[in-house]
């Protein structure tokens, strides 16, 4: 074993989060709750599964937002615990993995900052894996100018502002290239801390942030379309890494449509049977269940790379991927209960399996 910050704490932990992968839905709990008819015998459902405790004070008929709400709860609980328990190197490789939920939540902060919105309301609805110390301080401030300044003096992404942004940057036409923009310096951050940590982490986790990197890249390019970003800010939005990096980002930078995307994507094996009978912009077919998107491939894509993590040992990579599962897991979840209750049933097998 080559992995050069591998040590007895991160064996204990490493051995949890196997744990915590064992206890995701499987394909018959799966099967159970996409027959339940109402959001009643979906909680009871799922009482049975590593959510139960979580549901098992909620008033009856439980709410989906509240179903949201207690999943995230579960999922806290278990990465917090991971936390709490990690010593250095490990410790810092998870608050690597916060930093992207952190990106978000200041968004989040300087949308409502932007509308005049109350900001301490809106910190109510930041995810909590993206709280940091300084964050209330945040609220506090009445301008994004303010906004700017506290998050250059005390928040763990003063780096990325610094290498990135300025003040005169953050404003509602930019919202979502300063989103774009922090991701970008975040990713290519993060994957160089990776591969600095030796084997067999720096495989992993390489070509699960790889995959991310094109992904971005992807639905930068298509969500460019019809707007005022020019060719010239697309590339700069892209992550620099990846498997199509440089070479396809070139090409996408330039493209014009969705069939140059897909005629790009064609050429890359790892991406070539992803698109094959997908829909590009998910019109619904003869069953109601709707075609598969570009966007459906993706998240497959990505629960496969993230199993395939867990078939090697002593690493960190089994941290990021167990999070990312039990994402998707939560995904699955939600969009079976709002199946069961706008009554589409029809359309209720339409998830990304992962066991």
């Amino acid at each position: 074993m080559n992995e050069i910050y591998f040590n007895v704490d991160a064996g204990y932990l490493e051995g949890v989060v196997r744990g915590y992968r064992d206890g995701l839905i499987t394909a018959p709990q799966y099967l159970n709750l996409t027959q339940c008819e109402t959001m009643d015998d979906l909680r009871l459902q799922l009482a049975t599964t590593d959510y139960g405790a979580f549901l098992q004070n909620e008033p009856s008929p439980i709410s989906t937002s509240t179903l949201v709400a207690r999943c995230t709860d579960a999922l806290v609980a278990e990465f917090q615990y991971l936390q709490q328990n990690a010593a250095e190197p490990i410790s810092r490789f998870l608050d690597y993995i916060t930093y992207g939920y952190m990106i978000d939540n200041v968004i989040l902060l300087i949308t409502g900052t932007l509308h005049e919105r109350d900001t301490h309301d809106l910190l109510d609805k930041c995810h909590p894996l993206g709280l940091f110390d300084s964050m209330p301080a945040l609220c506090v401030a009445s301008t994004v100018q303010e906004l700017y300044s506290t998050v250059m003096v005390d928040s763990p992404l003063a780096g990325y502002f610094r290498e990135c942004l300025s003040a005169e940057d953050l404003n509602e036409l930019n919202i979502e290239i300063i989103r774009n923009t922090l991701y970008k310096a975040y990713l290519e951050d993060f994957y160089a801390y990776c591969q600095g940590l030796g084997e067999p982490t720096a495989s992993v986790m390489g070509e699960i942030l790889r995959f991310e990197a094109d992904r971005r890249t992807v639905n930068i390019t298509i969500n460019s379309f019809g707007t005022e970003l020019s060719k010239d800010d697309r590339t700069r939005l892209y992550p620099r890494l990846g498997n199509m990096y440089p070479e396809a980002q070139t090409r996408l930078a330039r493209a014009d449509d969705m069939d140059q995307v897909k005629a790009i994507l064609e050429q890359y094996s790892e991406y070539k049977s992803m698109i094959v009978g997908v829909s590009l912009h998910a019109p619904a077919d003869g069953d109601g269940r709707g075609a598969q998107s570009l966007e459906d491939r993706f998240f497959g894509k990505e629960v496969q790379l993230n199993k395939d993590a867990f078939e090697q040992q002593f690493h960190y990579g089994v941290f990021y991927s167990w999070l990312r599962l039990k994402e998707q897991e939560i995904r699955n979840v939600v969009w079976i209960a709002e199946c069961i209750s706008q009554q589409q049933k029809d359309k209720v097998g339409s998830y990304t399996a992962i066991y």
